[in-house]
């Protein structure tokens, strides 16, 4: 989630107000810059800030899963599944299924946006939406090409082939057509925002 145009709040509400069964995967977001920052000032290693971080985005889960009725923690993939089975969204707190995986790399080139995409394939979902705070400049973007630029984490290209799921990346000023898209008004849309491949 980011701020600017693409708000939270609009964000949120449009995923609320989805027919289909959604999950959210929040970052870690300024929980996460702390660990950053205390990782610097102690010196601790990469798999201690590794699981620390998950635990921040734990942490935003469960604030996350606080603004909006509906909203619902899932910490596994049957805690997930339950969750839309009742109707609710999903919103993934990743740290019991991903702490002390062997497959999972332990370091900050591995974030959030690689997990969603991990935790996209392991459920079986259709598409894997990342939503950013930039101004989206094309209609297609080369995952190697937005690791470069820091837009997403360094692992992102190879977890995207390894996931075999398609992504989009939804920037500043996608919120109309992302709410159209999610709510069916958009009937003639399979996806919105920039195909990343």
């Amino acid at each position: 989630m980011s701020d600017g145009e693409t708000s939270p709040a609009r964000t949120l509400d449009a995923i609320a107000a989805a027919p289909q069964p959604t999950i959210v995967v929040p970052g870690g977001g300024a929980l996460a810059d702390e660990v950053r920052a205390c990782q610097e000032r102690l010196g601790f290693g990469d798999a201690s800030a590794h699981r620390m971080a998950l635990l921040a985005m734990d942490q935003l889960a469960w604030a996350v899963a606080g603004l909006r009725q509906g909203f619902e923690v899932g910490a596994t993939e049957e805690g997930l599944r339950a969750a839309l089975g009742r109707g609710s969204v999903g919103v993934w707190a990743p740290y019991a299924l991903i702490s002390g995986r062997t497959d999972i790399e332990e370091s900050w080139r591995l974030t959030s946006d690689s997990l969603a995409l991990w935790l996209a394939a392991r459920i079986g979902a259709a598409r894997c939406y990342l939503i950013k705070s930039i101004a989206r400049r094309r209609t297609r973007m080369g995952a190697k090409q937005l690791a470069r630029e820091g837009i997403v984490d360094a692992a992102f290209p190879s977890m995207l082939k390894e996931a075999r799921i398609p992504a989009s990346l939804l920037g500043r000023g996608d919120q109309a057509a992302f709410a159209a898209f999610l709510s069916g008004r958009d009937a003639g849309a399979s996806s919105c925002g920039a195909e990343i491949d």
